[in-house]
């Protein structure tokens, strides 16, 4: 389910000179060969991984419908978490507990991290994704959208198939190019694959032990901070400062308890900087983001993914279900288009007008909100857009 391209992918191609996209796809192909030996590869090699590249349409068609994401917060973790799913990742927690005392210890990350981000890309690996890997990641390069992000990886999942790890024919995982019961990218597979299981290969789509271990090790290189709460759900008071709400205002979670915030559940981690996130308005749901929830965002950039992995890796570990409130009406699609196109037009950059509320879009409407007298709570109401 990673419909949504890693940052750390993004971190090592921004800028690059190697954005070459378009043309004759077989010219295409040709370029990419010419650079794979000049990068130093066996040409025989080279030939032999790009023989079956072909072009696959239903890949630019899945990378153009990302409408899930246009969901509220709430509608989109009941989707998301089912009985079903936090019995079998309770389950799953059982059967490699061994595994995950291991990344415990090794990578400080906590299991219902990992469970929450194994159910969801792949509910627990029966559902990897049946695109041939090798045509997603040369498709998406050749496509002008964002080539700098794929271009690399190519030649990342050549390097993989001159180590026994990859097979150009066989190796499939979603529509994006990830790999695996975690969903990982060829790159971040050379950098953070692990052996977990002991047998001489990373192998992330038969293996458990490999999966959650590589992911960890991924994790842990983005900034995972050892025994630090992620997420922790939280009532709020009547009065407090709206447009000091969201991921852009942080203040010690002593200082967010002096003025009234309140854990559902377990104590506050005082000392931490944190953030009060309200996914659908002061009405709704309300959260304490601590800086691990940040690095979720180096996993996907979908706000509203992040928080629902978020939330249900404490579920898994015990957190109640959270109190949905009574947030007032959002927008359709079609109308966030409407809210968006103001907003720029006004100087606030949205991003693109895609109706989805991400980071840019809350901000704009957060700022708005407080320069026309509303609650500034970053949440689009039909009010806000009759407003404007």
């Amino acid at each position: 389910m990673r419909f949504i391209i890693t940052l750390a992918a993004a971190a090592l191609t921004a800028g690059s000179a190697l954005a070459q996209c378009g043309g004759s796809f077989s010219g295409f192909i040709g370029d990419l060969k010419q650079e794979a030996v000049a990068k130093g590869h066996d040409r025989a090699t080279v030939d032999q991984f790009f023989a079956s590249a072909r072009q696959d349409v239903r890949v630019i068609n899945a990378d153009r419908r990302q409408g899930v994401f246009q969901m509220p917060f709430s509608e989109f973790a009941r989707r998301l978490i089912s009985a079903n799913r936090l019995n079998k990742g309770r389950s799953m927690a059982k059967n490699y507990d061994a595994v995950f005392d291991r990344i415990a210890r090794d990578y400080g990350i906590d299991r219902g991290v990992l469970l929450a981000f194994w159910a969801f890309e792949t509910d627990f690996g029966a559902f990897q994704g049946d695109f041939n890997t090798l045509n997603a990641l040369v498709t998406l390069a050749h496509d002008c959208r964002r080539p700098h992000l794929f271009r690399p990886q190519v030649f990342a999942a050549l390097e993989l198939f001159e180590q026994g790890d990859f097979s150009p024919t066989g190796t499939s995982g979603a529509w994006a190019g990830e790999i695996g019961m975690v969903q990982m990218l060829p790159r971040d597979i050379l950098e953070n694959g692990v052996d977990g299981d002991g047998d001489g290969h990373v192998n992330l789509k038969g293996s458990a032990p490999d999966a959650l271990m590589s992911g960890a090790r991924m994790l842990s290189g983005l900034g995972w901070r050892r025994g630090e709460p992620w997420l922790q759900e939280v009532s709020v008071p009547d009065g407090l400062d709206w447009s000091q709400t969201g991921l852009r205002t942080t203040k010690k979670a002593d200082d967010w308890a002096r003025l009234g915030v309140r854990p559902r559940h377990g104590q506050i981690a005082g000392h931490l900087p944190a953030s009060v996130i309200l996914p659908q308005g002061r009405k709704g749901p309300a959260f304490l983001a601590y800086p691990n929830f940040n690095v979720y965002f180096e996993w996907n950039q979908s706000f509203v993914y992040v928080l629902t992995a978020g939330y249900f890796a404490n579920r898994l570990q015990g957190a109640p279900v959270f109190d949905a409130g009574s947030p007032e009406p959002g927008l359709s699609g079609p109308d966030m288009k409407r809210l968006q196109k103001k907003l720029s037009a006004l100087g606030h950059d949205v991003g693109k007008i895609d109706g989805i509320l991400g980071a840019g879009t809350r901000a704009a409407v957060q700022d708005m909100q407080k320069k026309l007298g509303l609650p500034a709570d970053g949440w689009p109401t039909p009010a806000l857009l009759s407003k404007l």
